[in-house]
């Protein structure tokens, strides 16, 4: 039985040739946008940085990041590269300014041919669609890139270990699950994932959609 919506055969198909590019992202697609854009800023992201997006989706963000960011520097990935280049054709702006060979299918959070360059990464509503299982290795694919500074990823928290296993109702009302979308973890769940690859994360205080919870993870032994 599928329990995720995204691992069913033809979901990306019929939605993007239904034109529902945007909605298959989630809810309050150009808000979010804003906020993921905002956050990096925040974080200290500039034009001349190199930036991947993990899980971009139809380009919520990357419609917003790719005129801010100096030419190529925007890499993205997705389960869907169609879904990724359906956002390209009709999100951005100047979809020239983008090439298309920087879109990277990438199911299992591998980052295939994705160049040593990149300065920053954030997955931003990723986490919560995959069991942990899946999304753990990122981690540590992540610290193959040299000049990574920061590393910027949200996730569904739960307050125990008890609680984690069943559901849970978060602060914006969205019930969260230990063995089904959208999935929820434990503070210590994530750190101990993070240390083991040789993160330090930081948990921030930011209201975010839906509750999520974002953090930031900076390799160990480096300074904000």
């Amino acid at each position: 039985m599928v329990t995720n919506p995204y691992d069913a055969s033809g979901f990306y198909d019929d939605a993007i040739a239904r034109g529902r590019h945007r909605d298959i992202v989630g809810g309050r697609w150009d808000e979010t946008g804003r906020i993921q854009m905002q956050i990096l800023r925040d974080a200290g992201l500039c034009p001349h940085h190199h930036l991947l997006d993990i899980g971009a989706g139809s380009m919520r963000l990357g419609c917003k990041a790719v005129p801010y960011l100096e030419p190529g520097h925007y890499w993205a990935t997705d389960a869907s590269r169609a879904l990724m280049l359906a956002g390209r054709a009709a999100e951005l702006a100047d979809p020239d300014r983008l090439d298309p060979a920087q879109l990277i299918e990438d199911a299992g959070f591998a980052c295939p041919g994705v160049p040593d360059r990149i300065t920053h990464a954030i997955a931003f509503a990723v986490f919560p669609h995959v069991p942990r299982d899946r999304f753990q290795p990122v981690f540590a694919t992540l610290r193959r890139f040299p000049r990574l500074e920061l590393f910027l990823f949200t996730v569904f928290l739960v307050p125990d270990e008890a609680t984690a296993e069943g559901s849970y109702r978060q602060p914006d009302g969205v019930v969260t699950h230990g063995g089904r979308p959208p999935y929820h973890l434990t503070a210590n769940v994530v750190q101990t994932m993070a240390a083991q690859a040789g993160w330090q994360l930081e948990q921030c205080d930011v209201m975010l959609p839906r509750g999520q919870v974002l953090f930031r993870a900076r390799p160990q032994g480096t300074a904000d």
